[in-house]
């Protein structure tokens, strides 16, 4: 999913060097995590730099990373990665980078997390779309987690009032802590149509809600229980993103772009067997790996193992039938 947003990033970093590059490159990854990933979007973005200083004959910059993440995230096995990740760009790039310092910041990007005008670029991939809070009011939204074709008018409004509630502040907090002219590049979960119960963004919520009442009713799970479960998600259409964003009035939107991704993650270029069993156990564990501390904080550990593998036949048989895709959508902004 990251690759396919890699080019808008390129291009912002590239667009803002071409201005002026700063002594000290001062870059945040909002919602970093911990793995693979953590590290590549940073060194992708030292990359751009540097070649943005080759065109240029400039020499390069220092670099100061800040990877933030909510307090449970693993930073220890992020700290413990950094020496190998130094010494392998010193390996790649020599005397032609610049020092790089890399910080942990823990902590909601739903409050204020650095200084006043400090950061030259804000990164986020795939954590924007988690709301702050689950929306109030779904007590109406039974036998579901999530938006769905069942659910009532209310929980729809609901969930997009939370969702521009934390957006406009995500965007507040960000524009008192990037520099004027500075970039910020988002993705994050959506939908290509208006209708909020579409199945590009609502139909593995299905799957995951069945496969949870299921395994509920087997389990004499109470009723109330299954029905006081909801997400702290929210998948928006283009225009709501764009009419968050100029509402707001902090920040021009420069690129806005949709891709779909499988929803195991596979390609669907040519060589590629389909085997719905596989894809089925996959996207169960890439599903797991988000919303397991919210099942589990709500109704135990004891159901986890049997509600995903529930929910990987389900996953399952729904692509034997349809191959239905995310949406992601991408954005590139520039602080005014």
């Amino acid at each position: 999913m990251i690759s396919k947003a890699r080019h808008v990033l390129e291009d912002t970093i590239e667009d803002l060097c071409g201005g002026a590059i700063p002594c000290c490159f001062k870059v945040a990854d909002l919602g970093c995590s911990t793995g693979p990933n953590t590290l590549s979007v940073i060194s992708e973005i030292i990359d751009t730099v540097l070649r943005s200083c080759r065109k240029m004959k400039h020499n390069s910059p220092e670099f100061q990373v800040f990877l933030n993440d909510l307090p449970g995230n693993d930073f220890n096995c992020i700290f413990k990665s950094l020496p190998s990740f130094y010494k392998e760009m010193k390996r790649e790039k020599g005397d032609e980078m610049g020092p790089c310092s890399i910080a942990g910041l823990p902590g909601s990007f739903y409050e204020r997390l650095f200084p006043g005008n400090s950061l030259d670029v804000v990164h986020s991939s795939y954590s924007v779309h988690w709301l702050s809070q689950v929306p109030v009011g779904l007590e109406i939204n039974k036998s579901n987690i999530y938006m769905a074709k069942t659910s009532p008018q209310g929980v729809f409004e609901a969930y997009m009032q939370q969702f521009q509630t934390d957006f406009s502040l995500f965007l507040q907090l960000r524009a008192k802590e990037i520099i004027t002219q500075g970039r910020m590049v988002l993705t994050f979960l959506g939908r290509k149509v208006a209708d909020p119960s579409s199945r590009d963004c609502c139909k593995i919520w299905e799957l995951l809600a069945k496969s949870l009442l299921d395994v509920a009713t087997e389990r004499h799970v109470e009723e109330v229980q299954v029905d006081s479960f909801n997400l702290p998600l929210y998948t928006p259409c283009e225009e709501e993103v764009k009419t968050v964003i100029e509402n707001e009035g902090s920040f021009v939107l420069d690129k806005l772009e949709l891709f779909e991704v499988n929803w195991d993650g596979t390609d669907d270029s040519e060589g590629f067997t389909f085997n719905r069993h596989d894809s089925g156990r996959r996207v169960a564990n890439i599903i797991r790996a988000v919303t397991e501390p919210m099942i589990a904080n709500h109704f135990g550990e004891y159901l986890l193992d049997e509600l995903f593998g529930k929910f990987a036949n389900n996953v399952a048989e729904h692509l034997s039938r349809e191959n239905t895709k995310h949406v992601s959508i991408v954005i590139s902004m520039t602080k005014k």
